[in-house]
Parts: structure tokens; sequence; C-alpha cells
């Protein structure tokens, strides 16, 4: 096969990847994290052959970006950031906020509360602007980001209202650690020693 042949062939199967990752996607199914053995998954492939929305570690066909490691979110609209970074609160080491590359906002609650966690006064947790995009109720929602959460993405109330009104069923979402991003890319971010 000749040179021109064999892009074609890489190109038609770039394209497969990327249609096959969708479909996983929009059937509701959260996209399976990296493999312990490095290769990652096929969204994370799918994400890091697109380039990236600058300023943020994820790539321009997010909606909705989150950066584990920073404690920061982005929104984005046409590869360009619309309103971030903004602080967030993320799950510590015991309850993590998953990895994500191709997730999806699936449903959204604004007066949602939680049928895990109680307040203070015994009663359902309030979960305000709930935009959840993550198997095992995860979602964006107001409350505090000085402390870590249980595995959802905590914003302050006011960035939570632009996120639930902004966000719209079906937008991709995707959760990662920055640096690991930056160097799978081969991206120096001026922190390494």
């Amino acid at each position: 096969m000749g040179r021109s042949g064999r892009h074609k062939v890489m190109a038609a199967v770039g394209v497969g990847t990327v249609l096959a990752t969708s479909i996983v996607v929009m059937s509701g199914q959260a996209a399976a994290a990296p493999t312990a053995d490095g290769n990652g998954s096929q969204a994370q492939q799918a994400m890091r052959a697109q380039a990236l929305v600058e300023g943020t570690p994820c790539s321009v066909t997010a909606r909705a970006c989150v950066d584990l490691e920073a404690r920061e979110a982005w929104l984005i609209k046409d590869g360009v950031v619309e309103r971030g970074p903004v602080q967030v609160a993320v799950g510590d080491p015991a309850t993590p906020t998953p990895v994500g590359y191709s997730l999806r906002v699936y449903r959204k609650e604004k007066d949602h509360v939680s049928g895990e966690f109680k307040d203070e006064n015994g009663q359902p947790a309030p979960m305000p602007n709930s935009v959840f995009f993550q198997d095992g109720g995860i979602a964006f929602h107001a409350g505090n980001t000085d402390t870590n959460s249980s595995g959802c993405v905590r914003l302050a109330i006011e960035d939570s209202k632009v996120w639930f009104e902004t966000l719209q069923i079906n937008d991709q979402v995707q959760v990662v650690n920055g640096s690991e991003e930056m160097a799978a890319r081969g991206i120096s971010t001026g922190d390494e020693d």
C-alpha cells in the first residue's frame, strides 16, 4: 500500500475510534478510565488526538472541563473558554472524583437533595443547581469549595447557577489531572524542577 493509502486508512481508523467512543458515551455509560498499563481508554486517546483549549487541560470538544489537581473548572464554547477558571471542590482519596474523557450531562435538577448524605440537622443534604455527568450521582452543584467533596464537583453558588443554566443534556464534560494530560502531550507546564 502506498503512503497516501496508509494515511487514508489511518484517518478512517481515527474516525471510527471517535464514532465508537461517541456511541458508547451516548448510551449513557461513562467512558472507561485509563488502564493500569498506561495505554488509556479509547476516549482518552481520542481526546488527546484533539487540540487543547488554550489555558485548560481539556480538548476542544469539551463543554465543561475540570482539572482535579488544580481544583479548577471552565465552561468552554466552540473551543474557547467562556467562563473560568473557577475554584471547585473535588473528591478526596477515599471518595475521588472520577476521571473521564468523554462524559456527558445526563440530568439536571435545580433543587436536588442528596439521597446519601445528610446536613447538620440530619436532613438530606441540599445540592442546588445539580448537573449530573457521571454514573453514581456525580454532579456539578453548589457547595463549599474549601473542603473536599464526596466525589462531586462543588462550585460557589454563583458559578453553580451559570453551570446549571449553560450546560445542557448531552454536553461533553472532561475531568482530568492537568499535569498528566500536559505530560502525555509533551507540553511543559513550567512547574518541573
